[in-house]
């Protein structure tokens, strides 16, 4: 039997829960709303319960909710979840930058819709609705080491990426939810607090890089250690001639002068990690929120690029 607590089924849950919600054929948008608060209720609960099952453990006088949680307890106890506003409150703390009043927002309107007369999420048109959702779903997601199309699948995860983009502050609140998380991570980790199945989880430099051409080490904006950038498309090739030579890259004089020439490459920056922390940075938009450089210079191998110096030049 499933554990009431176990972020892997709330996790589970709230992916059949949006899975209902993005039917759009066959819902309306209010039974569709509904469906996706359900869900961000659910990833707010796994987020923290990931962290510990005793975040989300409704106190009582008996404490049998937090000898449940804890382990201690085990049998057919029935297990009861702190309140919504409670949650939220939570992740607002625990997990930048996560806006406890939108989520509330988005609370509210399902008790509206299934407790009142009034009439809930129908207030805001759904092209509007939709982005402010994926906003803060979106950080969660993040709190729980995950990515999008593990929420949703890939089928269904340029819809999420429309509507985040339709937030201006989309990539900036990704980019401090990523640092954020890193850093939280990485704090656990040195205080010997980090859950055993996210140590488990623990990558190295390579099982992190997204094996690209080209790479430079760079420092990390979350815990200023060495990580890697890394990049594919070559944005430059500059070369460096021996003083006075008059010449250029050409195969007559390519015998005696290539061992005294260089090229320099300009990379286009497209990925960043940092096995200490953990922050991955797997987009141009993030890398350049964060602070790092969009571009990176590296020496090239000069044999690649005889007979090519048309096409690259020397400007």
């Amino acid at each position: 039997m499933t554990r009431p607590f176990d972020h892997e089924a709330l996790w589970t849950k709230a992916k059949l829960f949006l899975n209902r919600a993005m039917d759009n054929d066959d819902r309306s948008f209010d039974e569709q709303a509904l469906w996706a608060a359900l869900a961000l209720e659910l990833l707010a609960k796994a987020a923290l319960a990931r962290v510990s099952p005793l975040l989300i453990a409704e106190p009582n006088e008996e404490g049998t909710n937090l000898l449940i949680a804890s382990g201690l307890v085990k049998g057919d106890a029935r297990f009861t979840s702190v309140r919504a506003k409670t949650l939220m409150a939570r992740c607002h703390k625990a997990f930048k930058p996560f806006d406890q009043a939108e989520a509330m927002k988005i609370i509210n309107g399902r008790n509206e819709y299934l407790h009142s007369s009034g009439a809930g999420f129908m207030t805001i048109p759904s092209h509007a609705w939709w982005p402010r959702y994926w906003a803060q779903a979106a950080i969660l997601v993040t709190a729980l080491d995950r990515n999008i199309d593990e929420l949703v699948g890939s089928d269904r995860e340029l819809t999420v990426t429309k509507h985040l983009e339709q937030n201006a502050k989309n990539i900036e609140q990704r980019t401090v939810a990523l640092i954020e998380r890193a850093k939280q991570r990485l704090q656990q980790r040195r205080e010997g607090t980090l859950p055993a199945k996210v140590a488990a989880e623990w990558k190295t430099d390579q099982q992190l890089s997204a094996q690209l051409n080209h790479l430079e080490v760079m420092t990390c904006p979350a815990c200023e250690s060495d990580g890697l950038l890394e990049g594919e498309e070559i944005l430059n090739a500059e070369f460096h001639y021996p003083a006075d030579s008059g010449y250029g890259i050409d195969e007559e004089y390519s015998s005696y002068l290539l061992d005294d020439v260089s090229v320099t490459l300009t990379v286009g920056a497209d990925y960043f990690s940092c096995s200490t922390c953990q922050l991955v940075l797997n987009s141009y938009e993030l890398i350049s929120q964060a602070g790092l450089v969009t571009e990176f210079h590296i020496e090239g191998d000069v044999d690649d690029y005889v007979g090519q110096e048309p096409e690259y030049g020397n400007d």
